[in-house]
């Protein structure tokens, strides 16, 4: 249905839809937190966080940059939905100053304590879970509220971090946690927009077989991709983990098979998508292997291919095509977009050989550069455009009397 789109007089154009504010400061975000990273690895850099350097990392990537990018999908995507006007105005920027009082309260929790920077920084994704679930019932739009689990999941994760961390000083449980909750939130989107804008633009370009919409073997995959990565986050190691991984990551295979990417490789807004997917099955089967055979294959192979991979080329193959059609922009991906693409792809690449050869430092700075380059591209070529209005169609020139 024609949806109407209002903005709150007086109120800049990044405050008239989620995906604006959202996807410009999740992508600083998580360049800054690399950024970051590098010299705290080496002790260049210190914060006056609770947590460990590497706890600080995994947490402000779970629960910092990723909450960003679920948030500004998922404001922009109810709307369409449900048929309301989206989260807009000052509720908005209620939430971009939540999520920034979660940063904040995380990086100095030595000086408030662990308890004050867990209430503040677990708060946004509650807030999250509640606007979005109040605007999925107010519309009646009951099939998507499964979406909100996986939200839920990740707002349990981040808590269970910070016991975690004050408690015993590890957080392995609440990262594979907030891992699984991630990975099944693509598993469900990835499998309703990856065919669907596919089949869009084969049905327009390339005529001939098109993608397999959403069945039961897509269900039957995705139930067992939460069980195999369930008992990962809990058992991690031995064969029932590993096994349940390695079929899940072959169910993932079969289903992304099934829609038909290799025939759209022409558009990067679409192959991207596809590429992106890959690498779910791929980190499944990697850490499958790790459970199976951990002397020979290391777990954070499989983390990163997960992390820098499925969500990091995930959230960048989403943020583009969003920004630009939200904008009013042509659907095409340009030449500073397909580079995007490309640094996060090698990123993932160059972080799985890392883990193979950890005393290798400069191929793991190359793999931190290219994630820099790659969320640091989107904020500089994106930006421009979630900080104005959108387009205004262009009317046709009238006809001569």
């Amino acid at each position: 249905m024609a949806i109407p789109r209002t903005r709150p007089d007086g109120l800049p154009a990044i405050l008239s839809y989620g995906f604006r504010p959202f996807f410009l400061f999740g992508a600083i975000y998580g360049g800054l937190t690399v950024l970051a990273w590098v010299p705290m690895l080496t002790g260049a850099l210190e914060t006056s966080s609770l947590f460990t350097p590497v706890d600080w990392h995994a947490h402000e990537m779970l629960f910092g940059f990723l909450p960003a990018i679920i948030t500004g999908f998922l404001l922009t995507a109810i709307p369409n939905w449900t048929g309301r006007l989206p989260v807009q105005g000052y509720p908005l920027l209620a939430l971009v100053l939540l999520w920034a009082a979660g940063r904040f309260a995380v990086y100095f929790s030595a000086d408030i304590g662990w308890l004050a920077a867990m209430a503040i920084d677990c708060a946004f994704l509650l807030a999250v879970a509640a606007a979005a679930g109040i605007e999925i019932v107010a519309g009646r739009n009951w099939r998507n509220l499964k979406v909100l689990a996986p939200v839920l999941v990740l707002f349990l994760a981040n808590v269970l971090f910070h016991m975690e961390a004050q408690a015993w000083g590890i957080t392995d449980l609440g990262r594979r946690l907030a891992l699984s909750a991630a990975l099944v939130l693509i598993m469900i989107i990835g499998g309703r927009i990856i065919p669907s804008f596919t089949r869009n633009w084969l049905a327009r370009e390339n005529p001939g077989r098109l993608p397999i919409p959403f069945g039961r073997f897509d269900g039957v995959a995705i139930v067992v991709s939460a069980l195999a990565l369930g008992l990962w986050t809990f058992a991690p190691d031995g064969a029932a983990a590993g096994l349940l991984l390695v079929a899940a990551g072959a169910l993932n295979v079969a289903r992304l098979a099934r829609w038909a990417g290799e025939r759209a490789w022409r558009d990067g807004l679409v192959v991207v998508l596809h590429v992106a997917y890959a690498f779910v099955p791929l980190g499944l089967i990697v850490s499958g292997l790790a459970a199976l055979f951990p002397l020979a294959v290391p777990a954070v192979a499989g983390i990163h291919v997960f992390g820098i991979g499925a969500i990091g080329a995930m959230t960048l193959a989403v943020m583009t095509r969003s920004t630009l059609g939200h904008t009013g922009r042509e659907l095409k991906a340009d030449r500073a977009t397909c580079l995007i693409y490309v640094a996060i792809v090698l990123s993932t690449v160059l972080r799985f050989i890392a883990a193979f050869w950890p005393e290798q430092t400069p191929i793991l700075h190359v793999s931190a550069t290219l994630w820099i380059a790659a969320f640091f591209g989107f904020a500089l070529r994106y930006g421009p455009m979630v900080l104005r209005p959108r387009l205004k169609p262009r009317q046709p020139n009238p006809r001569p009397a």
